[in-house]
């Protein structure tokens, strides 16, 4: 097995290194204005489902995601169009927004386990939603916000509001892949695996529930500032329910214990159905089966298909080299 684990390290360096070729030359292979927008979502719904899979990986699976999402892009919006704060500043501030909103709900709704968590970050959704909602004065209500001036020169360009996303993307990809390969990361798959067990032999399991709880909304208020500047605009309906249950399907699609998946998940669910467009009547039925069928035929996600072919496929090797 060890011997095993080191043949597939240089796999996955190779295959790391294509996928970062493949989105740096995305913008020089297709510059077609509509391909380059579907590179910012991919990229962009990349950081809601990495950053949901971190609490996916302690046991929790949180239909909240979206509005902490929104949390982080209202405050930055209303900071950079109100009190004229720079866009950098204001992105910093909102995604603190976002964590402090986490650290104070956290160790409250963290208690919880399996459906009564998944009911009450539902709840918590759809009250932070109303809030938008209701909140005219500030944050316009059903109408939103709109007329969002770009936060920097570069984003006047399509490809270099690109390369800012990506570069986003691939930072909150690295600080998610640095917790769950360090002793933190294990700590927390044996919380997921036996919570009660890891308490018992020494490991803080609400304070390490916590912590990741509130790295992941912080991080995903990135995406919720930078979705903003995409369209210019941000409205409740962006930061809904839906948005989060979305991405809890990247995640169970790509694989839910594999960093890999959420990624994997999200060019699947961004991308194909902006390639279906054409296809415009059938297009949600199209898209509707092709998920049914990934999900019943790969329960364990694609990621994790892949895992058991190669295993069984090494199991034949040195079977038949017996």
């Amino acid at each position: 097995m060890p011997s095993v684990a080191r043949r597939a390290r240089p796999i996955r360096a190779w295959a790391v290194a294509a996928a970062l070729l493949l989105a740096v030359a995305w913008p020089l292979a297709s510059p077609n204005i509509f391909y380059i927008n579907i590179g910012i979502l991919v990229v962009l719904a990349a950081i809601g489902a990495v950053t949901l899979n971190l609490i996916i990986r302690t046991g929790h699976i949180s239909l909240a995601h979206g509005a902490f999402m929104g949390v982080a892009a209202y405050t930055c919006v209303l900071l950079q169009t109100r009190a004229g704060i720079p866009f950098p500043v204001a992105m910093i501030v909102g995604c603190l927004a976002s964590g402090l909103l986490a650290l104070v709900i956290g160790p409250i709704i963290l208690r919880l386990t399996g459906k009564y968590f998944v009911l009450v970050t539902f709840l918590l959704g759809e009250v932070i939603r109303l809030v938008f909602l209701e909140w005219q004065s500030v944050t316009g209500g059903a109408n939103g916000i709109d007329q969002i001036p770009p936060g920097l020169d570069l984003f006047r360009s399509p490809v270099g509001f690109y390369y800012f996303c990506l570069a986003i993307s691939v930072l909150c990809i690295g600080i998610v892949w640095r917790i769950l390969c360090s002793d933190l990361g294990r700590a927390i798959d044996a919380i997921r695996e036996a919570d009660r067990i890891a308490e018992s032999s020494g490991v803080p399991v609400i304070r390490i529930k916590v912590m990741v709880f509130v790295v992941a909304c912080t991080l995903v208020g990135l995406q919720g500032a930078l979705q903003a500047q995409m369209i210019h605009a941000i409205e409740p309906a962006s930061f809904n329910m839906d948005v989060s249950l979305g991405m809890v399907v990247m995640n169970v699609l790509g694989g839910m214990y594999y960093l890999v998946g959420p990624l994997i998940g999200a060019v699947f669910m961004v991308g194909l159905p902006e390639l279906l467009r054409g296809y415009v009547e059938l297009q949600q039925i199209i898209f509707g089966i092709i998920l049914i069928v990934v999900m019943a035929a790969l329960p364990g996600g694609m990621i994790g298909a892949w895992h058991l072919a190669h295993r069984a496929c090494t199991r034949k090797r040195n079977g038949s080299r017996a």
